[in-house]
């Protein structure tokens, strides 16, 4: 059986599209399509407060484009999920509803709450008995979520994100806010762990010299944040080999992962290659079960 994943973005939307595998009795899911496309649609929503008919036209004809590849996979379920940028948008919802009436694909527009909990089922399989903070920094927002013994205490979903600071329209006091919230929650005289998810942790884990296939340092981020710094758009483009859409919001992204380690105390950071799709493919996966189940 195959499965999908879409996850529409601030920065960038992605298709997934998974073989479900079946090993004594553990599940897994085999990616054998991956294609992410920089829609940008945060530019939109954090600067007009809604999006374009441009914005509406290239979505519409990127979901037609992964519609067309989910049926030759020969998908037979999916889920196609829209986060901050299209929840913020005052036309979101009437778009989401033209592109179903032009596309068939049906697209949720989840809250940070949801979108936290999707990843989290995802990313708490990676974690142990310790303390962990997961930090997931998207376009337009910032998910936290605080673990002990693989056991979620508090998560909190902040407006701002690496277009929203790219752009320069991060709502007012949410670095306060997120500092506020570590303070109140992180109990500082256990260790405490980072965990990164989202493209440009990715990213820029990809780029650290590391001995490690998961992890590496507060240090080694805050140096690779400053080499790439270094750089001008157009040089990390052709000298650092980055996409176009990574190159301008990679700085400030690191900004909010290293903040956020620094007022944590945190001087580790776990970065698992996982995301909000593997978590909308985890959830198509149990819904299908419970459809056979009835």
């Amino acid at each position: 059986m195959k499965i999908a994943a879409i996850d529409i973005g601030s920065n960038a939307a992605r298709l997934q599209i998974s073989t479900v595998l079946h090993n004594d009795g553990i599940v897994s899911f085999k990616k054998v399509e991956y294609v992410r496309f920089p829609l940008r649609l945060g530019h939109d929503v954090f600067t007009f407060g809604e999006l374009t008919p441009d914005s509406e036209e290239r979505t519409t004809k990127l979901m037609q484009v992964y519609k067309l590849l989910m049926e030759l996979h020969e998908v037979e379920h999916y889920m196609a999920c829209a986060t901050s940028a299209m929840r913020e948008s005052s036309n979101g919802p009437e778009i989401a509803e033209r592109i179903r009436r032009d596309t068939g694909i049906h697209i949720h527009i989840i809250d940070g709450q949801q979108e936290a909990e999707l990843i989290n089922n995802v990313v708490v399989q990676a974690l142990d008995e310790r303390q962990f903070l997961h930090i997931d920094v998207g376009g337009g927002s910032t998910e936290l979520n605080l673990y002990q013994n693989r056991r979620k205490l508090n998560s909190r979903s902040f407006k701002i994100g690496s277009v929203r600071l790219l752009e320069g329209k991060e709502t007012k006091g949410a670095w306060g806010k997120i500092q506020t919230w570590i303070d109140d929650n992180v109990d500082r005289s256990r260790e405490v762990i980072a965990v990164g998810t989202g493209g440009n942790i990715s990213k820029i884990f990809n780029l650290v010299s590391k001995t490690s296939d998961t992890t590496t340092t507060l240090a080694d981020i805050e140096r690779m944040k400053d080499y790439i710094a270094g750089f001008s758009l157009e040089d990390r483009i052709n000298k650092l080999r980055l996409n176009a859409d990574r190159a301008d919001v990679i700085v400030p992204a690191s900004e909010i992962y290293i903040s956020v380690m620094k007022w944590a105390g945190a001087q580790e950071i776990i970065v698992p290659d996982l995301g909000l799709k593997d978590g909308i493919l985890q959830l198509v996966y149990e819904q299908v079960g419970l459809r056979n189940r009835a």
